[in-house]
């Protein structure tokens, strides 16, 4: 596997695994990732993965405590990351989830549909259609609690960010920013273009996996009415 180790700070070491975003790169960081999932290390605060990296935190003070090595503890935490990606099978991520994410489009829940559509020159229907039959992965979590940066989205509905961005955009709403799509799932300011919004929660504070989402998941975005939307937001707050 190719990769660089850089430092952050006195505490952190930065795997970088690739220089593109794409589904070989997101694969790596997966098996990283999946790696310290199943792996204690007395060391290790945590592990943060990203589009192209992992970035590990570690106590230097364990290393000054428990080892007999007088070298920086980056250094050795690097030799212990040289260690396991020697081994590490890129094949041991577990195969994504798909997961399918009912959206109502345009209207008061997607207020830039209008805009997407005006710059792409599309009409309304096509960018839905567009959005809602792109080969979706989510490569990365970031920016709110829960919140997936998600590929895949076609190049025909890219759309740049607002000038302005919201103060509040409301959690379940569907943006695009450039050439990715996303879901919000907490009320947050934000800047992307909104065309529609998802019944569903997408972070779940009270649930041992607060996010519904993670790398790597496929996502697929299935149109609903906005009758369909009320009546499932109603049954999901009875």
């Amino acid at each position: 596997m190719d990769y660089a180790l850089h430092p952050m700070g006195d505490s952190g070491v930065i795997i970088e695994l690739g220089k593109d975003i794409n589904v070989e790169t997101m694969n790596k960081v997966r098996a990283v990732a999946n790696f310290f999932d199943h792996t204690h290390f007395d060391w290790l605060i945590e592990y943060i993965p990203a589009f192209t990296t992992v970035t590990v935190l570690y106590h230097p003070l364990y290393f000054i405590q428990h080892s007999q090595d007088s070298r920086l503890p980056y250094h050795q935490v690097c030799d212990l990351i040289d260690q396991f990606l020697l081994d590490l099978n890129i094949g041991t991520a577990s195969e994504p989830r798909v997961v399918e994410i009912p959206v109502c489009y345009g209207g008061d829940l997607g207020p830039d549909i209008e805009n997407v559509a005006s710059h792409n020159g599309l009409t309304i229907d096509e960018v839905i259609d567009l959005h809602a039959n792109g080969d979706y992965v989510v490569y990365m979590i970031g920016f709110a609690p829960g919140f997936p940066y998600i590929g895949g989205m076609s190049e025909k509905i890219a759309t740049p960010r607002r000038e302005s961005p919201r103060l509040n955009i409301p959690a379940g709403t569907v943006g695009i920013a450039g050439k990715q799509t996303g879901v919000y799932p907490i009320e947050t300011p934000g800047g992307w273009q909104l065309i529609g919004k998802t019944p569903i929660k997408l972070f779940r504070p009270g649930s041992s996996s607060p996010s519904l989402l993670k790398a790597g998941d496929k996502i697929k975005f299935t149109p609903i009415t906005l009758k369909e939307f009320n009546e499932w937001e109603g049954t999901a707050n009875d």
